[in-house]
């Protein structure tokens, strides 16, 4: 089996694949860094995290490779779902999970993490987006992905601002999401080293500053009501204020 842990650029997605991982791990799974390096899969499965890009029949049919053979392992990606990815998930082959952000607070932290990369002179992947307009349009094709994933079936959706503010609701519910014991002790030590603010210099998370509406104070009055004409009904949809 292979867990697909998918998010929102910038919406905690990284802290997210990492509590799955090693939730998964407790279980004996195998890390699939491991499985990139045994079946050959480094041009399909990159970074850190093996995200897998986009979810084409052609890559998921390498990563399904490795689960048929009787390896289970989690893997990331902030793709759409595809046409593979739902016969894979009904055959249950595939197991997803989904997280968001309000857009307005992920354009944001997608914007700083690029400039503060740039001036480093290590560009990454949100480099370019060097305006505000950019932001914007590279945020609503995220948003548009986040649509697609809420019409999905079988798909444990969570939201970053509430794993940070009821982190043990939504714990709870990925445990159970991933049918893992939740009195066993090793799941209940992923648990809480995961725990917003369980201690300092904490490995894992992901975000540099992760503050829940930050846009507010980011952002002009006139960019923000472009984001409200351009986000139109999702915010509401997606559970946030104007």
């Amino acid at each position: 089996m292979i867990v697909l842990s998918v998010g929102m650029p910038r919406a905690g997605s990284g802290w997210h694949y990492n509590v799955i991982h090693d939730l998964m791990k407790t279980t004996g799974c195998a890390d699939a860094r491991d499985i990139r390096e045994k079946y050959g899969l480094q041009k399909v499965l990159t970074e850190v995290n093996c995200n897998i890009g986009v979810l084409s029949p052609r890559r998921l049919a390498m990563v399904t490779v490795p689960a048929l053979a009787g390896n289970t392992f989690v893997i990331k990606a902030h793709a759409g779902p595809t046409g593979a990815s739902r016969l894979l998930a009904g055959t249950g082959v595939l197991r997803i999970t989904y997280i968001y952000r309000d857009p307005r607070d992920a354009m944001l932290s997608a914007f700083d993490y690029g400039q503060r990369a740039l001036a480093k002179g290590r560009p990454n992947a949100f480099s370019h987006l060097s305006d505000f307009e950019k932001s914007v349009d590279f945020m609503m094709e995220y948003v548009h992905i986040w649509e697609k994933w809420m019409g999905e079936k079988n798909v444990l959706i969570a939201r970053y601002e509430d794993l940070l503010t009821n982190y043990d609701a939504e714990s709870s519910k990925l445990v159970e999401y991933l049918k893992l014991d939740a009195n066993k002790p090793e799941v209940r030590a992923v648990i809480e080293q995961y725990r917003p603010g369980a201690n300092d210099g904490q490995q894992g998370l992901h975000f540099f500053k992760g503050k829940i509406g930050r846009f507010r104070d980011a952002y002009t009055s006139e960019q923000q009501a472009v984001l409200i004409q351009k986000l139109g009904g999702f915010l509401e949809r997606m559970g946030y204020e104007k």
